[in-house]
């Protein structure tokens, strides 16, 4: 579904870091341009 795409991923701290969410993205075919995981409060 997001094969050829470039994403940009924001994670968060307490919640689910952006390694994680670049893992599922990069399977999904994607091409993680920028992450950061932040702590939003």
């Amino acid at each position: 579904m997001l094969e050829g795409k470039k994403v940009i991923v924001f994670g968060e701290r307490d919640d689910v870091p952006a390694p994680a969410i670049r893992r599922c993205v990069e399977a999904a075919g994607a091409t993680v341009v920028y992450e950061i995981t932040s702590c939003f409060v």
